[in-house]
């Protein structure tokens, strides 16, 4: 729950001190880079992180991650103008690659099916007291400190869960020879890279129709190629093919790229967008994104008792419908601006969301062994980063072509364009997020027990779309001295 908090802290208090950063540094257009750049680099290194947790397991891995993240906050901190604050973002979101993806994956590989729908409710939480913690303290470090303070916030909190993970989390692994795919790795970077860079400065920096912006295009889409080339080769790919191939997995990772897409587009842009065009203090505009954040852990901890109850496909698609009506919501008014509209519109966001984001997800390793269950959460994760990065970029280019380089404090009624294109385009992704939330296949009721029974998901080459037996159960072997009638015997994560 420590470790849980860095990330959900991070996702709330950053946004509400955006303006007071441009303020001091400069670079409104460059701004979403902010945001980009930490999700891309947590994006790309998830698989990696994820495939070395299969094989040295998840505490190592941890705690390189905390590492990576409180000396990407210290070095945030110190930042002395928008370009260097960007890079330090980067080693900030290596950390965070292996910090959020990791914390879930343990909690996969100690507590069985039924019993996630409570420990749910607990890491719910922690989001719960983020979203008022967060969004306050950015309010409060940008009007009566400096925004510098919102990194440094970060550092007791990594030393805490450090120390929590060494001296609670204990794991025995089957240690084996393992290959990195760097070439993969290597491929994925640099090719999402280009992509979001083409993105964020076209029309910006060149024209769309540059060839500048044509070539980095072609390159960046031929060596996403390339990548896809070399992991069918791979003898241990960062992003096996195989989770793509499981209809499943794939309909949970398109949905896990629609829920990136729309949450950055609220978070990102709603507290500009209150303070620019209401003159709400960032204190204020903090809170009101803040209530996103209180929707979501509320229907997260409900989450667990409704799919147990009727199944994961059927709770992710009333979610759905939620976030679809909220957003559609936020940008039918947005011409309009209104603190209660937005307020509502994001709480009600936030709950679909809960309703969406973890139940698709367990989904997704409740259908796997413990050797896969960190190469699926990882993909899942790593869906929802590339959704977040590119969704951040895209939305960022809508923005700066309807700004062309102005400010929106200089001229509020462009940027209150802008800010319902923004509103508009997530409101479609609400609409392919449902789509797929339609594909996923149907899983038969739940069990007596409260799990569900097994099943072959269609397209899955005959694997299993939901598993009938608790990850870690003698069914599934994987987790030894967690849950109750785990198996014994295979490798093992315990608190």
């Amino acid at each position: 729950m420590t470790t849980t908090g860095l990330i959900a802290i991070d996702a709330t208090i950053l946004a509400t001190a955006v303006p007071t950063i441009v303020g001091d540094l400069g670079g409104f257009s460059s701004f979403p880079w902010l945001f980009s750049i930490y999700l891309l680099t947590q994006a790309v290194s998830v698989p990696i992180y994820s495939k070395l947790a299969d094989t040295i397991g998840r505490k190592p891995i941890l705690l390189f991650g905390i590492a990576m993240f409180l000396l990407g906050s210290v070095l945030c901190g110190l930042a002395w103008s928008m370009p260097a604050l960007i890079a330090f973002r980067a080693v900030q979101g290596l950390g965070a690659g292996a910090v959020q993806p990791m914390a879930i994956t343990v909690v996969g590989d100690i507590y069985s099916l039924a019993e996630r729908a409570k420990v749910q409710g607990y890491l719910a939480s922690v989001w719960g007291v983020s979203a008022v913690v967060g969004p306050t303290l950015g309010g409060l470090f940008s009007e009566f400190l400096t925004w510098n303070w919102i990194f440094f916030v970060n550092v007791p909190l990594c030393v805490v869960a450090a120390w929590l993970l060494v001296r609670h989390l204990h794991e025995t692994v089957e240690h084996r020879a393992h290959r990195i795919d760097w070439p993969g790795g290597l491929l994925l970077t640099v090719s999402l890279s280009l992509l979001i860079l083409m993105l964020l400065e076209g029309g910006n920096a060149w024209a769309w129709t540059s060839p500048v912006s044509v070539t980095g295009f072609a390159v960046g889409l031929a060596l996403l190629a390339a990548f896809a080339l070399v992991e069918r080769r791979a003898v241990e790919p960062v992003l096996p093919m195989w989770v793509l191939s499981r209809r499943l997995l794939a309909t949970t990772a398109l949905i896990a790229v629609g829920v990136g897409v729309i949450l950055m587009g609220i978070t990102t842009y709603v507290p500009t967008y209150l303070e620019a065009l209401l003159g709400a203090s960032p204190l204020v505009s903090g809170l009101t994104l803040a209530l996103l954040t209180i929707g979501w852990p509320i229907s997260a901890s409900l989450a667990g008792r409704l799919y147990l109850r009727i199944g994961f496909r059927p709770t992710v698609l009333i979610g759905g419908a939620i976030v679809l009506m909220a957003t559609a919501a936020l940008a039918a008014t947005s011409v309009r601006p209104s603190l209660v509209t937005v307020g509502a519109a994001c709480f009600l966001a936030g709950f679909g969301l809960g309703w969406v984001a973890a139940p698709s997800l367990i989904a997704a390793q409740s259908s796997v062994g413990w050797g896969e269950r960190g190469v699926v959460t990882g993909a899942n994760m790593f869906a929802r980063s590339v959704g977040s990065a590119v969704g951040v970029a895209i939305l960022g280019a809508v923005v700066n072509a309807v700004m062309r380089g102005t400010d929106a404090f200089a001229e509020p009624e462009r940027f209150n364009d802008a800010a319902t294109g923004v509103f508009v385009v997530v409101a479609v992704v609400a609409v392919g997020t449902v789509a797929a939330a339609l594909a996923m296949p149907r899983e038969p009721r739940p069990a007596q027990g409260g799990v569900p029974t097994a099943t072959s998901a269609p397209g899955a080459a005959g694997s299993p779309g939901v598993s009938g037996a608790a990850p870690g159960s003698a069914a599934t072997p994987g987790v030894s001295g967690a849950a109750p009638g785990t198996a014994t015997g295979s490798p093992a994560a315990h608190g």
